[in-house]
Formats: C-alpha cells, sequence, structure tokens
C-alpha cells in the first residue's frame, strides 16, 4: 500500500515504524524538520517538510495512487481540512484524528464521510475506555475481547503465590481443564516466547492467555489471580483520558481525581457532577495520603508526565491500592514500569496506531492489537472461503512457529484452538503473532 501520514508527532512517528515493518511505501509530513530528522536517520520512511492543508503539497504527492491518508497533527482542524483535501485529490480512504467526543455521533460520522472522512479516531477516549475495560477485570495487566466478546485476551504476571510455577504446560494440561482457555505468548526478559508443551512458567512471566467467559474462573485459579470489584478510585490528571475515566465510573463508585491546574479542576467540577475535584499538585506524597490514597481500590495515573505516573503508581502500591494503571507515553520506560510492580501500562500512541493499523493490513482483519512492552500483536480474521488455514488441521499446516492461533467462534459458538483443530471458512480466528510471522500467516487467510 502507499500510505501518507500527516504529523510527526507520537501518533504519527509511532505509525510510521509500523508499517514501515509491513512492507509499505510510507510518506510522512511535518511543517518542522527537526520532527522528521529522527525518522529520516531510523526508518525506511519518505519525509516531506510542508503543511498537510497546502493543496500544492498534496497535489505532489497524490499524483500516484495513495490507498490511504492518515492525519495525526496535533491540531484538529488541520486533520479534518487535510483529510478532505486529499480525498478530492484522489486518495482511496482517509482517517483523521479529533479531540472532540461529539464528532463520534453516528449522524456526525455519517456527515463527515459525505465530506470525505472515512473514519474518525480519538487516541485519549480509545485509551480512556482500555483503562475502564481493565477497571472491570481487576485480575488483569491487559485485557480485550475478541469475537464480539465470545473470547478475551487477558495478559497476567505471575507472582510467586501461581500455582502454575516452574510448570510446564504440558503438565498443566494433565491437572486443570484447560480446553476454555490458552496460554498463547510469554513475555520474559523483554524476550517475547510462543510457547510449547514443553515450555515452563517462571516468576515474573508476563503470560498472554486466550480464554472464553466460561474459562476465566479457572483461568484465574490456575495463575494465582482473582478479580475484585473496584468501588474507590483516585485518578491523577485531569486529562482527557481522566476525565472520560471518570465520567463513566462515577455513575457506580467512589471517584476523587486531583489535577494541579486550577482552571481545569473548576471546568471539571461542571462536568464531573459526582467526582470528588481536588486542586493540588499531583507529586505531593502528603495530599495523596490525606486523601486516603491507601483505601482506594484502584489508583489511575493520567498526568501526561510518565515519570509522575510511574512514581504515584509505585506510591500506591506500597500503600496497599490493589490495581494502578499508568500512562507511560515514553517507550523506553514501558518495561521498566512493568518490572518494578506497576499492574498496568497504557500508552495512546500505541492504542491510536493498533486501531489505525488494522485498515492497513489484510482485507479479512477485523481486529489488532499491539500488547504494550512488546512487538507482539493480536489479530482478529474472517476466515474466507479455501483459505489455506482451513486445508487440515492446524499441527499439519505448517503454521509459522512465531504465531498461534488461540482460539475462534463458529456460528457464534467460541472454541479454544489446539493441534488437531480445524479451521473452517466464515470462522473467526484469534491470532497472537510476531512481526517476524505476519507476512507468513496473512496468506494463510486470504
Amino acid at each position: 500500500m502507499r500510505i501518507i501520514i500527516a504529523g510527526a508527532g507520537e501518533v504519527g512517528t509511532h505509525l510510521a515504524k509500523m508499517l514501515s515493518n509491513e512492507n509499505h511505501e510510507i510518506i510522512l509530513i511535518d511543517t518542522e524538520e527537526e520532527r522528521l530528522k529522527p525518522v529520516d536517520s531510523s526508518m525506511d520512511v519518505l519525509t516531506y517538510v510542508g503543511s498537510a492543508t497546502s493543496i500544492n503539497i498534496l497535489q505532489e504527492i497524490l499524483q500516484k495512487k495513495t490507498d490511504l491518508f492518515i492525519a495525526v497533527t496535533h491540531w484538529e482542524d488541520t486533520n479534518i481540512t487535510s483529510s478532505i483535501l486529499a480525498k478530492r485529490l484522489g486518495a482511496v480512504k482517509t482517517i483523521a484524528r479529533i479531540d472532540n467526543l461529539d464528532y463520534l455521533e453516528h449522524s456526525t460520522l455519517e456527515f463527515f464521510k459525505s465530506l470525505g472522512i472515512d473514519s474518525l479516531i480519538y487516541p485519549e477516549l480509545i485509551a480512556a475506555r482500555e483503562v475502564l475495560s481493565l477497571l472491570h477485570e481487576t485480575g488483569t495487566t491487559e485485557f480485550m475481547e475478541f469475537c464480539g466478546g465470545k473470547l478475551a485476551m487477558y495478559v497476567q504476571k505471575l507472582d510467586e503465590n501461581a500455582p502454575i510455577l516452574n510448570k510446564s504446560l504440558e503438565e498443566i494440561s494433565l491437572t486443570h481443564s484447560t480446553d476454555k482457555y490458552r496460554a498463547v505468548a510469554i513475555k520474559r526478559n523483554d524476550k517475547t516466547i510462543i510457547p510449547r508443551g514443553n515450555e515452563y512458567f517462571r516468576l515474573g512471566d508476563m503470560v498472554f492467555v486466550i480464554s472464553t467467559i466460561e474459562g476465566i474462573d479457572e483461568m484465574m485459579i490456575t495463575s494465582g489471580k482473582e478479580n475484585f470489584e473496584a468501588k474507590s478510585i483516585m485518578i491523577l490528571g485531569g486529562s482527557r483520558i481522566g476525565k472520560h475515566v471518570a465520567l463513566y465510573m462515577q455513575q457506580n463508585c467512589q471517584v476523587k481525581l486531583i489535577d494541579s491546574d486550577p482552571e481545569r479542576c473548576e471546568a471539571l467540577s461542571d462536568i464531573l457532577e459526582n467526582t470528588l475535584i481536588i486542586n493540588g499538585d499531583c507529586r505531593n506524597v502528603d495530599l495523596l495520603e490525606q486523601e486516603g490514597i491507601s483505601k482506594m481500590d484502584a489508583f489511575v495515573a493520567v498526568t501526561g508526565n510518565s515519570e509522575t505516573n510511574v512514581l504515584s503508581c509505585l506510591l500506591a502500591k506500597k500503600m496497599g491500592v490493589k490495581k494502578t494503571v499508568a500512562e507511560v507515553e515514553n517507550m523506553e520506560y514501558i518495561n521498566l514500569a512493568e518490572n518494578i510492580g506497576i499492574d498496568t501500562i497504557i500508552n495512546k500512541k500505541i492504542s491510536a496506531a493498533s486501531r489505525i493499523f488494522r485498515h492497513t493490513t489484510n482485507p479479512n482483519v477485523t481486529q489488532v492489537k499491539y500488547m504494550t512492552g512488546t512487538e507482539a500483536e493480536v489479530v482478529e480474521f474472517n476466515v474466507p472461503d479455501n483459505a489455506r488455514i482451513s486445508k487440515g488441521t492446524l499441527r499439519s499446516l505448517d503454521f509459522p512457529k512465531d504465531a498461534i492461533v488461540g482460539g475462534g467462534t463458529r456460528d457464534g459458538v467460541p472454541f479454544i484452538a489446539t493441534g488437531d483443530t480445524i479451521i473452517k471458512p466464515n470462522d473467526k480466528v484469534v491470532v497472537f503473532t510476531l512481526p517476524s510471522a505476519y507476512e507468513k500467516i496473512s496468506k494463510f487467510f486470504t
């Protein structure tokens, strides 16, 4: 595909990096040359200095057929305008980053489509929804539903209480009923492993599991985890993410939100009627203790400053908070934050890039999720007629070693895959894959 990305900020740069690994032709535009220099020196991407709303520039770079135009600058009006212009100048599909929740109303989406914008993306809202999912599924560090909610991905860090420690997958299958869930990957010492039957679980492993709804309780017992209901939540930072989380959670929970900007606090108090808004320094330990951090079930740090978020979550964990969530936008901090005890890391550029990425893949891909802190991804496929994946058992197909089929649904009924499973046309299938195997597995679903 030929793809143009407008905006070399965090989302645009991360997206360019992901897409450049998939053999696409990528052009990255930005008004500031300084932002493009690191891209020039480290990625196989063409760069262009200039405004994405310039008719002359767009005409020049859209002379060749462009499959996808993605506008992710920091300015909503620039993204909307450039996407409309790009569509009129020949781009096949356009995506614009927005900051206005009202634009996601169904009638408004249809209006934007009539103008030429095929899809709108709101990174902060995507990240907020991830946080909300994690506050409902408190026994996991990362969570995502597939196949219309019939299957879900859980990520769990093994501590000394995990019954499966120092046991192999083969041993566990003999003593536990594992037909309703399956471990599809293990992250160990910054390396992601696709496990086979002789793989052992070790202390500190991050285990990625695909499970049906019926398998959740058994999976939790196996890993030594438990879900609990979060009834009291402290949110650090009145950012868009913090606001959306509070807006939803205040309906059924006691919510406190702390922010250092008095004007923002005043604005939030008009929106969040059932949330206690506190104006104060997010780094003030005395303030956090005074506001009862030790009595909270969950602590969400989304100040926009990665260091503040990480340190405050460490304090919350030390004070006895059961569930901590930190927004970490510095990519190099992610593994560090996971290794020092923070339950969950969210990163809005990874979340947004995952949502955009599915527009660039195999047409039978219905969902893509990049797993924070790894290079791996989880992909949901619709299986077409005569697809290679349906030509025999998974064991007999020479499926890539760096990928694994976790499960799927057939006629709406979920199943967990094994080596003897035969995938059929019209199934929905969930695959966990490392980058080295992505192109190979894509050919199994065409």
